[in-house]
């Protein structure tokens, strides 16, 4: 795997493209008031990396949205971050996804959601202006089971014979298998489509719960398993409290810490996904990653809502142990 300190050294900025659908989120407020924010699974991700990096990256977004008012609050919210939108497609007469928040006395959440004619579900289909190809030149793609659960089968294959040729010109892929199974035909196919993309992965950041979920591991260690056995070389199992686990075959495991509280566990893996891969892409050790990883989860999950309104703990999230 290329030394990512030496990537970092070079005078030309790392360009980062994520992969996935943009939806406006309504989360709680007051009693029945509930705040519109903008959110998604990799773009919670894109977010607190383009926040982490600043200018030593470019990230990018890579989408499908349509041309209403709620999807210009999409461009604007990306915008806004620093992320560059030139690879977020605009389709007339199409409208974004929406999902809705419910926590429970201890912040976990659960989601509502509206997406089924989402317009990201059209990305590099026959409407989109976008192809594959045009990911050519990132040095990291990063996306998710959720990324390819939205898609037709015919884009999920180009995409993946996509990634094939892009690692072959030095790229590197990133992965979670965010498994939500409301969205996929049938298990059968999202056990062999995420297997599939596992197969090409550089960069693992898989949940526990969702890979015992799909795959029917009987624990922690089966899973680290069956992803060696796959191919997967190098990222993080998440295991909540547990802290994670190294998929570098070294076993090693981040001493978890728990948070000082937790408001609203929305985004706790995306934001974790965000801070490993910023400490990784400047140099860090896998240990030093998962605990800025660790370090942005349990910050996020203090606030509010998939993105908090600033990150005042940026240093702190790429120092880590």
């Amino acid at each position: 795997m290329p030394n990512p300190s030496s990537d970092m050294a070079d005078t030309k900025p790392l360009r980062v493209a994520c992969i996935g659908e943009v939806m406006i989120e309504l989360s709680p407020a007051e009693a029945d008031t509930f705040r519109i924010g903008v959110a998604g699974d990799t773009f919670n991700t894109a977010v607190y990396l383009s926040r982490l990096l600043g200018r030593s990256a470019t990230v990018s977004y890579v989408t499908a949205i349509g041309t209403d008012a709620q999807s210009t609050r999409i461009l604007s919210a990306l915008e806004q971050e620093g992320i560059d939108t030139s690879l977020v497609d605009r389709l007339e007469g199409e409208t974004p996804g929406l999902y809705m928040i419910h926590l429970d006395a201890q912040g976990e959440r659960s989601f509502g959601y509206w997406r089924s004619s989402s317009a990201a579900r059209q990305l590099f289909g026959p409407r989109s202006g976008l192809r594959p190809g045009d990911l050519a030149g990132f040095d990291l793609v990063y996306l998710s089971a959720i990324s390819l659960a939205i898609l037709p089968q015919t884009v999920r294959d180009a995409l993946f014979d996509g990634l094939v040729g892009l690692r072959r010109t030095g790229s590197r892929v990133a992965f979670d298998s965010n498994y939500r199974p409301r969205l996929w035909e049938d298990v059968a196919t999202a056990r062999r489509e995420v297997a599939r993309f596992w197969s090409i992965t550089d960069i693992a950041l898989p949940s526990v719960d969702d890979e015992m979920a799909l795959f029917a591991d009987p624990d922690a260690a089966a899973v680290s398993r069956r992803l060696i056995a796959a191919g997967v070389r190098f990222g993080a199992l998440k295991r909540g409290a547990a802290g994670p686990l190294a998929l570098d075959g070294s076993g090693a495991v981040l001493d978890p810490r728990p948070p000082a509280r937790v408001v609203d566990t929305t985004a706790a893996g995306d934001s974790f996904n965000a801070g490993f891969l910023a400490r990784h892409l400047t140099g860090g050790t896998v240990l030093a990653a998962m605990g800025s990883g660790d370090n942005l989860a349990r910050y996020v999950i203090g606030h509010a809502g998939a993105i908090t309104a600033n990150m005042p703990e940026t240093e702190l999230a790429l120092t880590g142990q």
